[in-house]
């Protein structure tokens, strides 16, 4: 089973927040699934992320999304 499980739990959240009118939050999550799913998957070094500090925090960049997101 190993990590797999917090994809289950992001998923539940997800669903949680889509039921409950919280568009913006289920839009972090899945984002958060990526990256879950990304990391496990052990694509997560340097080809598929950009890890870069911005003064105000850690910034991730996926190349399969190109899309930044706060960790």
């Amino acid at each position: 089973m190993g990590h797999d499980w917090i994809i289950d739990v992001l998923a539940d959240l997800k669903s949680f927040a889509s039921t409950n009118d919280l568009p913006h939050l289920a839009e972090q999550l899945e984002e958060a699934a990526l990256a879950a799913r990304v990391e496990i998957d052990g694509k997560g070094e340097q080809s598929s992320r950009l890890m870069r500090g911005d003064g105000a925090g850690t910034r991730y960049v996926f190349a399969s999304t190109g899309a930044g997101r706060r960790a």
